[in-house]
């Protein structure tokens, strides 16, 4: 099966900046997208960042302009550098991926996956 284990969350006070980044490892796959989701106290997940296999990258309204995810291809990683965080962009972040996979002798297409994620609070 395909892995994700995130990393890079933990504490910072108001205006600062964090870099999370997520691995992706396993069986043969090919992945469709890359991104991020959260989960904030009290409130469902929600999708905060996610980026195409063409490079095509989409934000939340509430990231747009202070968070920057990439991709490192070669890597099987995805980055999301977080700047200019608020307290209210405490959460925990999720890797998220939608992949291709081989399995069985037949390739799996659209299967969701989800790194176990890591907490990032935002606090002075």
């Amino acid at each position: 099966q395909v892995h994700l284990v995130e990393s890079g969350g933990g504490l910072v006070q108001p205006g600062g900046s964090l870099r999370l980044s997520c691995e992706v490892s396993g069986s043969i796959f090919v992945i469709q997208t890359m991104g991020w989701y959260r989960q904030r106290p009290g409130k469902e997940r929600e999708l905060v960042a996610d980026v195409t296999t063409g490079g095509s990258t989409k934000y939340a309204a509430s990231a747009e302009g202070r968070f920057t995810i990439s991709r490192d291809t070669a890597k099987n990683t995805v980055y999301l550098q977080m700047n200019s965080l608020k307290p209210e962009d405490t959460a925990v972040y999720y890797c998220h991926t939608n992949a291709a996979h081989y399995s069985a002798d037949a390739w799996v297409y659209g299967t969701d996956y989800w790194g176990k994620g890591t907490l990032v609070t935002v606090s002075s």
